[in-house]
């Protein structure tokens, strides 16, 4: 994250010793820790969010897609099912007109 070395963080660490003296830096190193822990996670959260996010917009593209392919599917056989199959069904569909008993 802040590409820090050995050498620059032995280098803070002598300027904190310095500073606030050995009977205070441990604490500040403790609260410091705390702070940075609640910033990684924090951010963590933030980042998990956002992903999650575009992870919903992606999957509503893709349900959108497949719908309006489903939808004009559905309007291909709708409309093959009326020119193939007749919408009047035959009066005797089961008798044949060319073997009638009357003739």
């Amino acid at each position: 994250m802040f590409d820090i070395g050995f050498t620059e963080l032995a280098l803070l660490m002598l300027i904190g010793l310095l500073v606030l003296g050995p009977e205070r830096l441990p604490r500040a190193a403790r609260t410091v820790g705390l702070y940075l822990r609640k910033a990684r996670n924090a951010w963590g959260n933030i980042k998990q969010s956002v992903e999650a996010e575009l992870d919903a917009e992606e999957l509503r593209k893709a349900l959108s897609q497949v719908q309006s392919e489903v939808e004009g599917t559905a309007k291909d056989l709708k409309e093959t099912l009326e020119t193939e199959i007749p919408l009047v069904p035959e009066a005797n569909p089961g008798k044949d007109k060319s073997a009638s008993p009357d003739a």
